[in-house]
Order: structure tokens, then C-alpha cells, then sequence
């Protein structure tokens, strides 16, 4: 096999080609004229942006606001739904009490109680937050609830046979085995607050990522707003890439089915 043919074959399987070639056309087709810069700016504008934003300390600053309002968020939403799935996964009346109200909270639309947490908390900090919080409750709740009650009874009945307290189960044998799952509900409240983020920063805001959308769409800055998106699929992907990380630590104990 040539050079050439094993280059060729590279190339064809590569998963960057395609992103590149999509770059090309769009920067070959504002260079043109084809798209005009109100409906898309160029790639290398979008770039040139983001590195002028970067520069000034405007983008850093408010990416920093955003951060914090996620952090925020999510602290109170995890850890609740933490909370909640130990009440209902350990017990029949925490899963009675708790369980079908979590079922009521999954059918309502998230970003449809915006308005509704305008009037109870202003348009301030705290309905941004509120939203970021409820949004990423349900996930951890449901995955680590899932794990819970997917424990396997017969490791529960050697935990009861060497004398195990009800304590001791839950610390040594579930909450280990429920580990994976919590781990995958917190891979998508992350990736969930980062949406929800999108919208909470269109209530008043006068920092983060969304203020200066707003302020972009007003100018008709495609670049702006195009770099905005950018951030935000890097904080997703950041933040996926950290619960990967996590994962890979803590359950070094779990076999895998996939070959290195």
C-alpha cells in the first residue's frame, strides 16, 4: 500500500474532515459574499473576536458571572436530588412521599416556570439561579434512584451475613454500586444546566454570556454571538470531560467491555 492510498484512507475515516470542510465553505462563502455578515459572520472573524474579547478581559469577566451562577445552581440541584434519591431508594415511604411529586416535576417544562419564578424572586440573581437548580435536580435523582434500587439483593444478603448494620449496607455495599449511576446523572444535570443557563441569562441580565448576546443581537454582531456559543459548548464539554475524569478514578474497580 502507498503513501498516498494509506493518506487518502486517513483522511477519509477522519472525524475532523468534515468540521474543517464545513469551516472552509463558510469562510469561502462570507469571503464571497454568498452569506453576508449580519446573517453569519466569517470563521476567522468569529476568531478574531473571541481573541479581541479575550484580550479586554470582556469575555473572561463575564464567563466568570456565568460559571458562578452554574456553580451555584448546581450545588443546590445536585445535592438535592441527592438527598431526595436516598429517601426514596432506601424506603417504601420515601419512595411514596417522594417519588410522584418527582414524577409531576419531570413533566413540567423547566423554562416554562420562567415567568413564574420572575414574580416570586424578581430579576435578579436568584431566578437564574432557581432555574439552573431545578433543572439539574431530576437527572441525579433519577439515575441515582435507578442505582439504588438496582442493587444486586444477593450482595445485600452477604452484607447481612457478615453482620452488616443497615448503615454499613448503605455506606459499603449500595451507595458504591449506585456510584456509575450518579455519575451519568450528573453528566447530563451539567450538561442540562448549561442550557438552561442559556435562557436564565436572557432575564435582565447585566453580566455573563447571555448579556452580552443580547447586547450583540441588538448590534446584529453575529461574531459576538457566535463566540457566546462557542463558550457555552466548551463549558458543556469541559464539564462532561470533568465527571469522565471523576468516573475514571472512583470506579477503577468496575470491569469493563471495552478494550483499550
Amino acid at each position: 500500500m502507498s503513501a498516498f492510498t494509506r493518506l487518502a484512507r486517513s483522511l477519509y475515516s477522519a472525524r475532523w474532515l468534515s468540521p474543517l470542510l464545513l469551516l472552509a465553505v463558510l469562510e469561502a462563502g462570507s469571503r464571497s459574499g454568498l452569506i453576508p455578515e449580519r446573517t453569519l459572520a466569517a470563521p476567522s472573524q468569529v476568531l478574531a473576536t473571541l481573541w479581541a474579547m479575550t484580550v479586554s478581559g470582556e469575555l473572561t469577566d463575564n464567563l466568570a458571572v456565568s460559571f458562578l451562577r452554574i456553580i451555584a445552581g448546581l450545588a443546590i440541584g445536585v445535592t438535592t436530588g441527592i438527598v431526595l434519591a436516598l429517601v426514596a431508594g432506601l424506603s417504601r415511604q420515601g419512595e411514596v412521599a417522594v417519588d410522584p411529586l418527582m414524577q409531576i416535576k419531570r413533566t413540567i417544562p423547566t423554562l416554562a416556570l420562567t415567568p413564574l419564578f420572575i414574580v416570586w424572586f424578581g430579576i435578579g440573581e436568584t431566578p437564574k439561579i432557581a432555574l439552573i437548580a431545578f433543572a439539574s435536580i431530576f437527572p441525579v435523582y433519577l439515575n441515582l434512584y435507578g442505582g439504588i434500587r438496582g442493587i444486586d439483593v444477593r450482595l445485600l444478603e452477604g452484607a447481612r451475613s457478615l453482620g452488616l448494620s443497615r448503615a454499613a449496607q448503605v455506606w459499603h455495599v449500595i451507595l458504591p454500586g449506585a456510584l456509575p449511576a450518579l455519575l451519568v446523572g450528573l453528566r447530563y444535570s451539567l450538561s442540562v444546566s448549561v442550557l438552561v443557563l442559556v435562557v436564565a441569562e436572557q432575564i435582565n441580565a447585566t453580566a455573563g454570556l447571555g448579556y452580552l448576546i443580547n447586547n450583540a443581537r441588538d448590534f446584529m454582531r453575529t461574531d459576538i454571538i457566535l463566540v457566546c456559543l462557542m463558550v457555552y459548548a466548551v463549558l458543556g464539554l469541559a464539564a462532561d470531560g470533568l465527571v469522565r475524569a471523576v468516573e475514571s478514578r472512583a470506579l477503577v474497580w468496575r470491569p469493563s467491555i471495552v478494550s483499550q
